[in-house]
């Protein structure tokens, strides 16, 4: 029986620092990591992307529904009856619209006043209590839209740099804003407005 020589530390490091077996699965470990990174993180930043053009698209389609006065005369003209139309528009996010989506639409004098109403701000929103209100105006006022939609991130170590609500909730906040005057349609009875 043969003894096996004694373990000789110099010899066992220069013998690994030769060695090339292995070389491409240790190169693998070592850029696997910032590439995943960078592959979701494009994945994410495109996924947020994709959300604020829907959001912006459903906004416009849903605004053009108050500009002509076809949402105001119908029988559904309420505040959750626009987030539905604005939903609508949403089919690709429908599952997530009616839980994520908050609608602000107000009514002004003159658009010099829409300066006077600064957007939500994402670190200081709260879903489900920060107010906001539903006044679709009558032939030719003035109105602004906004839409705010909740995006849950996915990207672990991307959050700090995507997300906008704070408190490291992982979570964005998305804003469509469009501003439009009325045309001069034939009204019913003034909406109430919920302001």
């Amino acid at each position: 029986m043969r003894s096996r020589p004694p373990f000789r530390p110099g010899r066992f490091a220069a013998r690994f620092a030769r060695a090339e077996r292995g070389v491409t699965a240790v190169e693998f470990g070592l850029v696997a990591a910032p590439i995943l990174l960078l592959t979701f993180g494009a994945l994410e930043l495109a996924l947020v992307f994709l959300v604020s053009t829907t959001l912006d698209i459903a906004t416009e389609a849903a605004s053009r529904q108050i500009r002509t006065g076809n949402f105001q005369i119908s029988a559904a003209n309420t505040k959750t009856d626009f987030k539905n139309l604005v939903c609508g528009g949403m089919t690709w996010l429908s599952g997530s619209c009616a839980s994520g989506l908050w609608v602000d639409v107000r009514t002004f004098s003159s658009f010099s006043g829409l300066a006077t109403t600064p957007p939500i701000n994402p670190t200081t929103f709260v879903p489900g209590t920060t107010p906001t209100c539903f006044a679709a105006g009558q032939p030719t006022d003035i109105v602004l839209v906004r839409t705010y939609f909740v995006w849950n991130l996915f990207t672990p170590l991307l959050n700090n740099a995507l997300e906008n609500m704070g408190g490291g909730s992982g979570e964005r906040l998305i804003t469509s804003t469009t501003a439009f005057r009325n045309e001069p349609y034939n009204s019913n009875p003034p909406i109430g407005a919920s302001c």
